[in-house]
Protein backbone atom coordinates (compact mmCIF):
# COMPACT_ATOMS: atom_id res chain seq x y z
CA UNK A 1 0.00 0.00 0.00
CA UNK A 2 2.71 1.94 0.74
CA UNK A 3 4.23 1.93 -2.64
CA UNK A 4 0.49 3.06 -4.22
CA UNK A 5 1.13 6.22 -1.64
CA UNK A 6 5.06 7.42 -2.95
CA UNK A 7 5.22 9.03 -5.91
CA UNK A 8 9.25 7.88 -6.78
CA UNK A 9 9.60 5.92 -9.69
CA UNK A 10 10.95 2.99 -7.53
CA UNK A 11 8.09 2.98 -6.06
CA UNK A 12 5.26 3.20 -8.75
CA UNK A 13 7.83 -0.14 -10.56
CA UNK A 14 6.89 -1.99 -7.25
CA UNK A 15 3.22 -1.17 -7.80
CA UNK A 16 2.92 -2.54 -11.12
CA UNK A 17 4.50 -5.58 -9.67
CA UNK A 18 2.36 -6.19 -7.46
CA UNK A 19 -0.95 -5.74 -9.71
CA UNK A 20 0.80 -7.90 -12.21
CA UNK A 21 1.79 -10.67 -9.20
CA UNK A 22 -2.24 -10.37 -8.25
CA UNK A 23 -3.44 -11.19 -12.42
CA UNK A 24 -1.08 -13.97 -12.70
CA UNK A 25 -2.20 -15.32 -9.56
CA UNK A 26 -6.14 -14.74 -10.22
CA UNK A 27 -5.19 -16.38 -13.54
CA UNK A 28 -3.77 -19.28 -12.38
CA UNK A 29 -7.07 -20.09 -9.63
CA UNK A 30 -9.23 -19.50 -12.88
CA UNK A 31 -7.03 -22.01 -15.00
CA UNK A 32 -7.20 -24.48 -12.04
CA UNK A 33 -10.86 -24.52 -12.01
CA UNK A 34 -10.91 -25.44 -15.55
CA UNK A 35 -8.39 -28.01 -15.08
CA UNK A 36 -10.62 -29.51 -12.21
CA UNK A 37 -13.87 -29.63 -14.39
CA UNK A 38 -12.15 -30.72 -17.58
CA UNK A 39 -10.63 -33.67 -14.96
CA UNK A 40 -14.27 -34.09 -13.47
CA UNK A 41 -15.63 -34.79 -17.54
CA UNK A 42 -12.80 -37.28 -18.36
CA UNK A 43 -13.44 -39.10 -15.42
CA UNK A 44 -17.04 -39.74 -15.98
CA UNK A 45 -15.97 -40.75 -19.62
CA UNK A 46 -13.38 -43.41 -18.38
CA UNK A 47 -14.20 -46.26 -16.50
CA UNK A 48 -12.65 -47.31 -12.69
CA UNK A 49 -9.37 -48.43 -14.45
CA UNK A 50 -8.13 -44.76 -14.25
CA UNK A 51 -9.35 -44.26 -10.77
CA UNK A 52 -6.19 -44.73 -9.06
CA UNK A 53 -5.04 -41.94 -11.90
CA UNK A 54 -7.56 -39.35 -11.11
CA UNK A 55 -7.03 -39.57 -7.54
CA UNK A 56 -3.57 -38.97 -7.57
CA UNK A 57 -4.01 -35.97 -10.02
CA UNK A 58 -6.76 -34.13 -7.40
CA UNK A 59 -4.00 -35.07 -4.19
CA UNK A 60 -1.93 -32.73 -6.58
CA UNK A 61 -4.20 -30.33 -7.21
CA UNK A 62 -5.23 -29.83 -3.93
CA UNK A 63 -3.78 -26.84 -0.96
CA UNK A 64 -1.27 -28.68 1.55
CA UNK A 65 -2.52 -28.44 4.95
CA UNK A 66 -1.08 -25.47 6.67
CA UNK A 67 1.63 -26.87 9.37
CA UNK A 68 0.62 -25.12 13.05
CA UNK A 69 3.83 -24.21 15.16
CA UNK A 70 3.81 -23.46 18.68
CA UNK A 71 5.18 -19.95 19.29
CA UNK A 72 7.35 -19.90 22.04
CA UNK A 73 10.66 -21.55 23.19
CA UNK A 74 11.27 -25.00 23.31
CA UNK A 75 12.57 -26.24 26.73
Amino acid sequence: MLSSVLRSKRAIEVNIAIMRTFVRLREMISSNKVLARRLNELEKKYDGQFRVVFEAIRELMAEPAPKSRRIGFKT
